[in-house]
């Protein structure tokens, strides 16, 4: 009788340590630098969102927004050690691992984000998300964020008007080299760390999106933006990769699907929220939007496209013509 009483309480233990352990859901910790108010903010709660709807209990998405967890210089490697399984960082933060990605860093390659957005979904885009893998990195998409302006404490409204002039950059040897042709001095710097740099005076201006330049208050620190639309700040989605081939095949599938329809949703978003964030700023009255004249304009892209030579080499010529050809509406 006792023997039987002992075996009833082993097996009820058993039997609800077995239902804890199938209860335990997969953790998904998502880990990115900017706010939930900007378009990758938004997207990766619309994928937390989407995930948890979709997977009810069996997936569990946390989203750590504002550098909560890890800032630019520690979340690639928190990913690969698996202290995160996704991140998305802009599209510069990646030459370390692949010189083919720099081609997003080039100034004035791409006309408008319509270009961008075709360039990536093309065969050679979608090439480049799978660059890295072999290294622990498995890109899942790309996000927009939008085109880069200029801003600073000094109306800039001709390319010699930065020289002189030290810029806060990404850690990116292309825009290095962009503000060097310039004759200015680029500071490769966090993003967590501009807004007190530009306060200071550490750097004199930066280059960034309309949600970036108003949802981290650059434009409270800063006199001039000016609108050149010189750039793009994207983002790549990458997941660990042991991470990402270890998903179960039930919800695997799901949560690619998921990661599909955020990116549709965020994407949609990026220009919506630049234009609204733009009149934002403008109505604030603390920061002056220049538009530059056509003169002007290209006086810009004549001082910065040199650089495409410099680094042909590293990209190849074969991206550097698709993307050109994306300027062409198909």
């Amino acid at each position: 009788m006792r023997y039987a009483i002992a075996m009833m309480a082993v097996l009820a233990v058993g039997a609800v340590s077995g239902t804890a352990l199938a209860a335990d859901p997969i953790k998904i910790k998502f880990s990115h630098v900017v706010a939930d108010a900007t378009p990758k903010g938004k997207g990766a709660l619309e994928f937390k969102r989407l995930v948890e709807e979709r997977l009810r209990g069996k997936v569990v998405v946390e989203v750590y927004p504002n550098s909560q967890l890890f800032g630019d210089a520690k979340e690639m490697e928190a990913l690969l050690l698996g202290d995160v399984q996704i991140i998305a960082p802009s599209l510069s933060k990646f030459d370390k691992f692949t010189k083919k990605l720099q081609v997003f860093d080039l100034p004035f390659l791409f006309d408008d984000i319509n270009a961008i957005d075709r360039f990536q979904k093309g065969k050679k885009g979608q090439e480049l998300l799978g660059s890295m893998k072999s290294k622990g990195y498995t890109g899942l998409a790309y996000w927009h964020n939008g085109m880069k302006q200029l801003s600073a404490n000094k109306a800039l409204r001709m390319p010699e008007d930065a020289k002189g002039l030290k810029f806060r950059i990404q850690s990116s040897n292309v825009l290095l080299a962009q503000f060097q042709a310039l004759g200015a001095n680029p500071q490769k710097m966090a993003f967590a760390e501009v807004y007190q740099a530009l306060q200071t005076g550490t750097v004199d201006g930066q280059e960034n999106t309309w949600s970036n330049i108003y949802s981290q208050k650059f434009h409270e620190a800063q006199k001039y933006i000016t609108e050149t639309n010189h750039g793009v700040i994207d983002y790549m989605v990458v997941a660990n990769t042991k991470f990402w081939d270890g998903l179960p095949k039930d919800v695997k599938p799901t949560i690619e699907k998921a990661m599909a329809d955020a990116t549709v949703y965020a994407n949609k978003l990026a220009e919506d929220i630049n234009q609204q964030d733009k009149k934002r700023i403008m109505d604030s009255g603390k920061s002056e939007i220049i538009t530059l004249k056509k003169d002007q304009a290209a006086a810009w892209r004549k001082a910065m496209t040199p650089v495409y030579k410099q680094f042909e080499p590293d990209i190849g010529k074969d991206l550097l013509d698709a993307a050109l050809a994306s300027n062409k509406a198909s």
